[in-house]
């Protein structure tokens, strides 16, 4: 994996200059998540399996980002389950 700064649940690159970070409780950043992960102190989907956190980014890679299939889901696999949500 490269050494952007990324979502430990969804893998996606978060930075104060994108201003996706999460937020906490308070309203403060969250910088270990992003903001359509973790929002007001909590996931926003709180039952998100593994597998389904996969099946999603490789669904939004595919129809957003131009990604194959296949690279869409070796990416996903690769990356998801080792970040510190999944772990």
């Amino acid at each position: 994996m490269d050494d952007k700064e990324r979502c430990q649940s969804c893998g996606m690159p978060v930075s104060a200059e994108f201003g996706n970070y999460g937020t906490q409780a308070d309203g403060s950043p969250e910088t270990g998540f992003c903001q359509f992960c973790f929002q007001d102190g909590g996931f926003t989907n709180p039952d998100q399996t593994l597998d389904g956190m996969v099946q999603s980014s490789i669904d939004f890679m595919t129809a957003n980002l131009g990604f194959t299939r296949e690279k869409a889901s070796e990416m996903s696999n690769d990356v998801i389950p080792r970040l510190k949500r999944w772990k």
